[in-house]
């Protein structure tokens, strides 16, 4: 039997299009998104019922339970979750398909959305953008900062185009465009004792007053396991994911910050970097990452090769 399809509406960054889904599917990812059959119906345009009988028939076709079914509204079983990042790729496909069967030979203008964690934010992805719109100004672009985990997770599930940001171990949910492991870099301010060298160890970093991220980022876990490892106490002075405030710290002179290479602006006043010498720190690597099995629409495919030229070739004077 032939699926029976369905235009629906849905936003993107860059405006309102339509996508061509099995009506399965598009009822199931409208009751995922809002958590209840009856707002489901109100946002497709049909009747609650008929919303209850295509998931009861999606449950029954697949032998398995998509929700728990709770006085408040329905929740996401395990199986539901991995069928709604199924779903969100097919409705990412469907979108791409729509604007490229639209635009005749690729949709050169459709918007691109960017996931990234704030260190590749501070710099080279909006550099990167910069510059692929130099060459491609009618591609406009999102770009959507979020920790590391999430910028995979919205890949996954086609919320976003294309993913920067760091990784540890393997990584089997997509597809790892480009994988460079990344120095890491003290910064410290200009006359300090530090500042002419090339580089420096870890106790000689963790003699000083110290701004770092949060436990939760790959690089605070990093430097936490290298400082036990080398028996080094560690108190912080500053924690905090965002580099302004901790640039802002050390030109005030309250210490030394800790950030990738490429988070790092050499540019910037009043300061400089020194690479920091650990082993455990190329653990960590820095990922372009896409949707496994994905088609991806001409402007996602050529800015995935521009970023993974330049991040690839370790180009960071590019970025300058």
């Amino acid at each position: 039997m032939t699926a029976r399809v369905l235009f629906s509406a849905t936003h993107f960054a860059m405006g309102e299009t339509m996508q061509l889904l099995p009506v399965h599917l598009a009822y199931f990812l409208e009751v995922a998104r809002a958590g209840s059959v009856t707002e489901a119906g109100q946002a497709l345009g049909v009747a609650p019922s008929a919303v209850s009988r295509q998931i009861a028939k999606l449950e029954s076709g697949l032998g398995v339970t998509l929700f728990e079914r709770r006085p408040r509204g329905m929740t996401l079983t395990d199986a539901g979750a991995r069928l709604l990042a199924h779903a969100r790729r097919a409705e990412a496909d469907s979108v791409t398909l729509v604007e490229e069967l639209r635009a005749g030979r690729g949709a050169e203008e459709r918007g691109v959305c960017v996931a990234c964690t704030e260190g590749f934010a501070h710099r080279l992805v909006p550099r990167v953008i910069a510059g692929f719109r130099r060459e491609h100004p009618d591609v406009a672009f999102r770009l959507d900062v979020v920790p590391r985990e999430e910028a995979t997770r919205r890949v996954v599930e086609g919320i976003a185009d294309v993913a920067v940001t760091y990784a540890m171990g393997p990584q089997h949910d997509v597809r790892v465009e480009c994988a460079v492991v990344v120095p890491v870099c003290a910064v410290v301010p200009l006359g300090h004792e530090l500042s002419g060298r090339d580089r420096i160890d870890l106790a000689e970093l963790c003699a000083h007053p110290l701004a770092l991220g949060s436990p939760g980022t790959s690089q605070r876990e990093l430097f936490d396991l290298a400082a036990q490892l080398e028996g080094l106490a560690v108190h912080p002075a500053l924690v905090c994911d965002s580099l302004a405030p901790q640039y802002a710290f050390v030109r005030a002179g309250g210490g030394l910050a800790l950030v990738g290479e490429l988070a790092g602006d050499p540019g910037a006043e009043g300061v400089t970097h020194v690479r920091v010498d650990h082993p455990v720190f190329r653990q960590r690597e820095a990922q372009v990452q896409t949707a496994v099995g994905r088609r991806l629409p001409w402007s996602v495919a050529r800015f995935t090769e521009f970023l993974v030229a330049t991040l690839g070739a370790g180009r960071s004077s590019d970025l300058r």
